[in-house]
């Protein structure tokens, strides 16, 4: 069994999936793959249901009814992922905003003692291709306040391309994040610092998605402003 699984929660991606299962099954370290998928009413899951036929002992997929959320998706991956054994989860976006040539830069410095090695735009030699300059410096901006407010040193807080190793998990109170969008991976690093976990920066360099369309709304970042200041004073279990 490979040590090694991506998590790639899905929601209306009938353009991408194929194309990135394919890329990251593809890859010249192993990685097993699991989508979670909220019920996509464009068929998402029935493509990856195909795929699994071709792929039986890489590729697996959870069907969740109605769209619950990226946190929730994420945590029910943790979940599996911990039970099935895995040493090594990834967090991965499924529209190529992500490299997944990536994967392996990330694996490699949980490899060499990172905790947490996160897929980072804002440290020196990452970037951000395609996007109007004012949602990159929103984005900037937000990951200063994070700093600032929570005091830690990470300077992508919201960045979403990640590998875990499983004892971080195990030792996060996984019930206890209650944030869904940019807030809960701002959450979860807050937790991996407060547990002493060790966070590398890995640079990337983070493309818009090409096809499909972003799920980015108001409601997420009004999220994470309050929620930042909520897990300031919230107690760590």
């Amino acid at each position: 069994m490979a040590k090694n699984l991506v998590i790639i929660p899905t929601y209306n991606e009938k353009e991408n999936v194929e194309k990135m299962l394919r890329y990251v099954l593809s890859l010249p370290k192993e990685f097993h793959v699991l989508i979670v998928d909220d019920g996509s009413p464009d068929g998402t899951a029935g493509i990856v249901k195909k795929l699994c036929e071709e792929f039986p002992d890489k590729l697996f997929i959870e069907e969740r009814t109605g769209k619950l959320g990226l946190g929730t998706a994420y945590i029910h991956g943790f979940k599996w992922a911990i039970a099935k054994g895995y040493d090594y989860i990834f967090e991965m976006d499924c529209d190529f905003s992500h490299n997944p040539d990536d994967l392996i830069r990330l694996l490699d410095a949980c490899e060499k003692g990172a905790d947490v090695a996160i897929g980072s735009r804002y440290t020196k030699g990452g970037g951000v291709k395609n996007w109007p300059f004012g949602r990159i410096m929103m984005s900037y901006f937000a990951s200063v306040y994070v700093r600032l407010i929570l005091w830690i040193s990470i300077k992508d807080t919201t960045a979403g391309f990640l590998c875990y190793k499983r004892k971080v998990l195990e030792t996060i109170d996984l019930d206890s994040i209650c944030f869904m969008g940019y807030a809960f991976q701002i959450e979860m690093k807050y937790n991996a610092i407060k547990k002493g976990f060790k966070l590398v920066e890995v640079p990337i360099q983070f493309k818009d998605r090409e096809e499909g369309y972003s799920k980015m709304s108001t409601k997420i970042f009004k999220e994470a402003f309050w929620g930042v200041l909520q897990m300031r004073f919230k107690k760590i279990k």
